[in-house]
């Protein structure tokens, strides 16, 4: 055998354990070697009958005394039941709805049984505990045993016995680390990663393992945000010269004042569209931080100087929210002749007054400078952008490659990218994420704006907090309430939005109570935070689909329903949806009732985590804590970055800079790869996405 050899040719292997293999993404024996576990059974530590203790993990020795199958009347299962023993004593087994092993072990049997004992009746018993007879080389007990993501049609047993028969093919896998790297860092070879990964001898065998596959993915994610950043670095763009009078006019226009916060991004901004080169910065900023006045100084600027600039938003809503925020900031002295523009899928308007697409569409093609506020529609393929140079991106949306190149049109320039994020991320992690972005935070609020007073609210409580809200609305305030899940679960006894709305348009007579979730279609979606908007429903039932960028200045009261199942960033997010107006706001928080009911411990962390949030209005502060509280899995999958890591976590976050080093240094000797063929093999096809 080969590493390209197809599974099937695999000695004994079954046809339907070849398809669903196939499912799994394994095709070739490279594939099944590359395919590691994503945790580990330790039933490593062995001990005899008479020592064991229930609730620990372990390992026996036992020979079976006798083997039976029965059907359990109680609990309608089929068991199979054993007795074993060792020189010390003897132990009661049982596995649960597997009644053949009654026929395929035998009395006489010597078998390694690992499990964790636990007390039945008076006695002590082994219940479905992993099996197998007694070897110098045990696979699937009396070890570190790896658990692999598993799909029907294949068993735990049968894939690692797989591995086990291939293993030996390991020593063939090719390296895409150079050597003298791994040297550098101290990093394993591949070859050794499989072997430890798939059968370690000891859990410091597993953490060298999970380092080097750490490691392989931060450097890959840094050797593509490196090598995209030195390619924007060699494309030509517009050249915006710094304007002080205009700047100065429409910053003095405005009826509050910049903070220092908002004032060092524009400059960031401002300095970076001076360059021929493309900008390609990220303005990550708090909830209510003024981010979007940021975006529109520098597009102010690009729109005095005649050119097109594209102000994408996630949704209709909210490009047309910032189209009129526009009108209200921007005046027609500082923009020159250039126009305010709207264009989503349902609406067009150019200056205030409606237009047909295909007008506008032309207008475009010819090249009308202005500020054009939209969603994915402004880059369909009949928008055809002649003098674009500012493409600003808000939350939720993402440019890819591809896409960002479908905007560079006639002028052969690469337009300047400017993208807003709400969500904090911690500083370890950024150059994680957006290693090829210059980044700037807006860490301070504008003056005025009130902190949100935040309460855990103990469901006793509830009753207080509902009065609570029925006169905020009678002063004349709105109400967010926010649910996990849309409809009704079994086995998660948590509020959903649906059965929610219906109980509190019982309990809020006299009130408009509306739902907003993500099944609903795109127009009843819009019509209901469109009502919300315009007043038309006093309390909006959510999922978290109102998460970012919604801004409706006379909500007041954000109640979050199941708190415990989001985290901290989120909460702040939805937090963030109030408090953007004179009045002061609230928000609540309740736990899930049935949280504390079977572990009291886990209600205790969770309370204490919620108890922080209250304390606590900075969003960056908020996110470290939540990458204290909850790992990086929760915090940080591919929807926020753009890059889907599956080894790389919070525990490998001093890798970062150490794998950026060796990125730049790699392609300060080798820009192109061309020495490094097995690396530059490994980022083909492989994208970054501009946040």
């Amino acid at each position: 055998m080969t590493l390209e050899t197809k599974v099937q040719l695999i000695p004994h292997i079954q046809k339907p354990h070849v398809a669903a293999l196939k499912k799994l993404g394994i095709e070739t024996v490279q594939d099944l070697l590359l395919y590691f576990p994503f945790r580990y059974l330790d039933f490593s530590k062995t001990s005899e009958i008479k020592h064991i203790r229930p609730g620990q993990a372990l390992t026996i020795t036992a020979t079976v005394k006798n083997i039976t199958s029965r059907h359990s009347f109680k609990s309608h299962l089929s068991l199979a039941e054993a007795v074993v023993s060792d020189p010390t004593g003897s132990l009661r087994v049982v596995w649960f709805n597997q009644p053949y092993l009654a026929k395929s072990l035998k009395a006489g049997d010597e078998l390694f049984l690992s499990g964790t004992p636990e007390y039945f009746g008076k006695g002590l018993q082994l219940t479905n505990p992993l099996y197998e007879k007694v070897s110098d080389f045990p696979l699937h007990t009396a070890r570190l045993v790896p658990v692999y993501h598993m799909t029907e049609g294949l068993y735990p047993k049968t894939l690692r016995s797989l591995v086990k028969s291939v293993l030996p093919l390991a020593g063939l896998l090719t390296d895409s680390l150079p050597e003298d790297l791994r040297r550098r860092q101290q990093l394993l070879s591949l070859t050794d990663t499989a072997a430890a990964s798939h059968f370690p001898e000891k859990l410091e065998d597993v953490d060298h393992a999970k380092k080097r596959l750490a490691f392989e993915e931060i450097f890959t994610n840094q050797i593509l945000a490196q090598k995209h950043k030195r390619e924007l670095a060699t494309k030509q763009s517009h050249q915006i010269i710094f304007n002080q009078t205009l700047v100065k006019s429409f910053v003095d226009s405005l009826p509050f004042q910049l903070t220092p916060g908002q004032r060092q991004a524009t400059w960031d901004i401002l300095q970076d569209i001076e360059k021929p080169i493309p900008m390609n910065r990220l303005v990550e900023g708090d909830v209510g931080s003024g981010k979007t006045l940021v975006a529109f100084i520098a597009a102010v600027e690009a729109a005095h100087e005649h050119f097109q600039i594209a102000f994408l938003a996630p949704t209709e809503i909210l490009a047309k929210q910032h189209y009129q925020t526009a009108q209200k900031f921007i005046s027609e002295e500082s923009l020159k002749g250039a126009k305010l523009v709207l264009l989503t899928s349902k609406e067009c308007k150019l200056d205030g007054e409606r237009i047909t697409k295909p007008k506008l569409q032309k207008l475009i093609t010819e090249g009308m400078p202005g500020i054009y506020f939209g969603t994915h529609a402004l880059i369909a393929d009949k928008v055809q952008f002649t003098k674009l140079c500012l493409v600003i991106i808000d939350e939720q949306h993402r440019l890819g490659v591809e896409q960002r190149a479908s905007l560079v049109k006639t002028d052969g320039r690469v337009p300047h990218l400017l993208s807003l994020t709400a969500t904090p991320i911690p500083r370890t992690l950024q150059l994680a994420y957006y290693g090829e972005l210059s980044i700037s935070q807006i860490k301070s609020k504008p003056e005025g704006r009130k902190s949100i007073i935040t309460h855990l609210i103990e469901p006793t409580a509830r009753g207080q907090a509902y009065t609570f809200i029925k006169e905020q609305v009678k002063q004349g305030r709105q109400v967010f309430v926010i649910t996990p899940l849309i409809e009704e679960s079994e086995t998660l006894q948590v509020k959903s939005a649906k059965a929610e709305y219906e109980q509190l348009q019982k309990i809020f007579t006299g009130l408009t109570v509306g739902l907003l979730h993500g099944k609903m279609a795109s127009p009843d979606k819009d019509k209901a935070m469109a009502d919300f908007l315009s007043g038309k429903i006093h309390v909006l039932v959510s999922t978290s689909v109102v998460e970012v960028g919604v801004d409706v200045p006379n909500a007041s009261v954000m109640l979050i329903e199941g708190a415990e199942r989001f985290g901290l960033a989120q909460l702040h997010q939805f937090r963030g949806r109030v408090g953007r107006a004179d009045h002061q706001s609230y928000c609540f928080l309740f736990i899930s009732e049935s949280l504390g009911v079977n572990n009291e411990e886990q209600f205790l962390q969770t309370k204490t985590r919620l108890e922080d949030f209250t304390k606590t209005g900075d969003g960056f502060a908020l996110a470290e804590l939540d990458l204290k509280h909850r790992g990086f899995g929760d915090l940080y999958g591919s929807k926020q970055s753009g890059w889907n890591f599956k080894y790389f976590s919070s525990a490998y976050v001093s890798l970062i800079p150490l794998a950026r080093k060796e990125a730049i240094m790699l392609l300060d000797l080798d820009p192109e790869l061309l020495k490094h063929p097995l690396l530059k093999d490994s980022i083909e096809g492989k994208i970054i996405h501009f946040e």
